[in-house]
């Protein structure tokens, strides 16, 4: 893999959940490579350690945080434990989601659709809410949230799913036009049609060999993340 010249999130702390693996695991290198200090959220602690690994053998610095985003309350103890080690957030990558399964609109499991709308969306909700005090505190915070065409386009028996990104979509916006006269920017990255373990579940059989890699689609992030990015409320595509 190779990154451009310089390092433009230098002395950056940038949190990112669903970082053992896929979009959240390759951001996760690259804000390592462009200098932040990247704290690693996902409940699977080998996939994190994974991911240190790789990270402090490449020179970069991380903290793992193990953590279940569907347990509201943890969040709001990570938030208070980053503000008493940390001080502040510069970045915040909600980055985690779960397809759950595709299905007819009225044959859902209840279970699988509270699932579904606790990950994609109650969850970045919770961070917000548990974050922004921390983010404020920043120069420059940065709010990246993933999305999918999915939550723009009524696409059949994808509809929890589709509902949760809709509804992230919206939030994230809402939530842009709030913070104008603040320093936080707040944006969403639609990485188009990547080789990652939630594109699998949806279209089993498919050939990925000609998906963009997770690797690929990391640029906007490294964007929206710096201190000089003055994008917000945008919904940016690879």
């Amino acid at each position: 893999m190779s990154f451009p010249a310089g390092k433009r999130l230098s002395g950056r702390l940038a949190l990112i959940t669903g970082a053992s693996r896929g979009i959240g695991a390759a951001v996760a290198r690259r804000f390592a490579a462009e200098g932040a200090h990247v704290i690693l959220v996902a409940r699977t602690v080998g996939g994190l350690e994974e991911r240190d690994d790789e990270i402090r053998a490449a020179g970069g610095v991380s903290t793992l945080v193990p953590l279940d985003l569907r347990q509201f309350d943890q969040i709001d103890q990570m938030g208070a434990a980053l503000y008493q080690r940390f001080g502040r957030l510069d970045v915040l990558v909600g980055n985690a989601g779960l397809l759950g399964s595709l299905s007819p609109m009225g044959h859902f499991a209840p279970a699988t659709w509270d699932e579904v709308i606790a990950v994609n969306l109650t969850a970045n909700w919770r961070l917000i809410r548990s974050l922004d005090p921390l983010l404020r505190l920043s120069e420059a915070g940065r709010l990246i949230f993933t999305t999918c065409a999915a939550g723009r386009e009524a696409v059949p028996y994808w509809g929890a799913y589709a509902a949760s990104k809709a509804g992230l979509e919206s939030m994230a916006r809402i939530y842009a036009g709030e913070v104008t006269k603040t320093a936080l920017k707040v944006n969403l990255v639609d990485p188009g049609v990547v080789a990652t373990n939630l594109r699998a579940q949806g279209f089993p059989g498919e050939d990925r060999a000609p998906l963009a890699r997770p690797e690929d689609v990391t640029e906007a992030f490294v964007e929206l993340a710096s201190a000089g990015c003055a994008r917000n409320g945008e919904i940016v595509r690879r």
